[in-house]
C-alpha cells in the first residue's frame, strides 16, 4: 500500500477503512466487527472513527475488532493507523484529554496514531491546540490534526499552533461529485506537506450509479466505485476513508488502491466531474 508523509514525521497509509454510522445499532454490532476483522485480514492498516460514530459505539466496536486481531496474530499494532477526532464542544484544554481518554478505553489502546478537532467549535483553536501537544508529549496520541476545516481555518491554525508539534493532516469531504478543495485547500496543503483525508470518496455509495463512470470503468475492467475512488487517492497528497461493512464492497474499495490512471483517463474523469473553476464553501455531511 502507497503511504503519504505527515509533516510531524511518519506515514500514513492512501486508503483505510471509515466508520462513520457503526456502532448505532446494537444488533448489527457482531457484522460490524466481522467487517472490521476481514478488513484487517485484507490488509487495511488505516481505520478511522470518531467518539460522535454511535455515540461511541464505533469506537467499541472498532476495539473489539482491534483486539481480536491482535489476540488472533492477524496484525501488530504497531502496523496499524488508528484515527479518531474529538467532539467540538469537548475541545477545552482539559475536555479535549478526557475525551482522549474516554476514546482510548473503548478502543482498549494505549495510544491512538492521529487524533483530530471533528470541527471547529466555540473553544478557542490555542486551548484545543494546547491540549493535542499535550496528549502528543504523554504518549497518548501519535499525531494530532483536524477535519472540516476550510483554508482560512488553515491559516488560523497556524497562528494558534506555536513551537509544538504541527498539524499533521486535515479531514474533509473530496470525491469526484465534491471537488470543491482541490481549489485552495488541498494546494495550500500540498505547500506544506500535510496530507488531505478524504471522507464520502464515493459520495457515499452514489458515485457507484454514475453512469459515465461505469461507461468509463467498463473500458479498464473496473466498477465505478473503484474508479471514483481510485481518482480521488491519484491526486498527490490525498488519502481516503470509505466506509464499508460487506465483504464484496472491502475488497472492492481495497483493490482500488492498486488501479493506474493515465492521463487520459484523468483527463476523461475532468470531463464527466470537472474540477472547481472558483472557490466555494467546505462541503460537510
Amino acid at each position: 500500500m502507497r503511504t503519504l508523509q505527515l509533516p510531524s514525521g511518519g506515514e500514513m497509509p492512501v486508503l483505510g477503512l471509515g466508520t462513520w454510522r457503526m456502532g448505532e445499532d446494537a444488533s448489527r454490532r457482531a457484522a460490524e466487527v466481522k467487517a472490521v476483522r476481514e478488513a484487517i485480514v485484507l490488509g487495511y492498516r488505516l481505520i478511522d472513527t470518531a467518539e460522535m460514530y454511535g455515540e461511541g459505539g464505533a469506537e467499541t466496536v472498532l476495539g473489539q475488532a482491534i483486539g481480536e486481531a491482535l489476540r488472533a496474530g492477524d496484525v501488530r499494532r504497531e502496523e496499524l493507523f488508528i484515527v479518531s477526532k474529538v467532539y467540538p464542544h469537548n475541545a477545552s484544554r482539559k475536555g479535549t484529554r478526557d475525551a482522549c481518554e474516554r476514546s482510548l478505553k473503548r478502543l482498549g489502546l494505549d495510544a491512538v496514531d492521529l487524533y483530530l478537532l471533528h470541527w471547529r467549535g466555540n473553544h478557542p483553536l490555542r486551548e484545543t491546540v494546547a491540549a493535542m501537544h499535550s496528549l502528543v508529549a504523554d504518549g497518548r496520541i501519535g499525531h494530532w490534526g483536524v477535519s472540516n476545516f476550510d483554508t482560512d481555518d488553515m491559516e488560523e491554525l497556524v497562528q494558534a499552533t506555536g513551537d509544538g508539534p504541527v498539524c499533521a493532516a486535515n479531514q474533509v469531504y473530496l470525491s469526484l461529485g465534491e471537488r470543491g478543495p482541490e481549489f485552495s485547500l488541498l494546494p495550500w496543503q500540498r505547500e506544506r506537506g500535510m496530507p488531505l483525508m478524504a471522507y464520502s470518496p464515493i459520495d457515499q455509495g452514489a458515485l457507484a450509479e454514475d453512469d459515465g463512470l461505469a461507461d468509463l470503468a467498463a473500458r479498464l475492467g473496473v466498477t465505478a466505485a473503484q474508479l471514483a475512488l481510485a481518482a480521488v487517492i491519484a491526486r498527490s497528497g490525498v488519502a481516503a476513508i470509505p466506509k464499508a461493512v460487506r465483504s464484496a464492497h472491502l475488497k472492492e474499495n481495497f483493490a482500488a488502491a492498486a488501479l493506474k490512471l493515465d492521463a487520459a483517463i484523468l483527463a476523461e474523469l475532468d470531463r464527466l466531474h470537472p474540477p472547481p473553476k472558483r472557490k466555494t464553501p467546505l462541503a460537510m455531511i
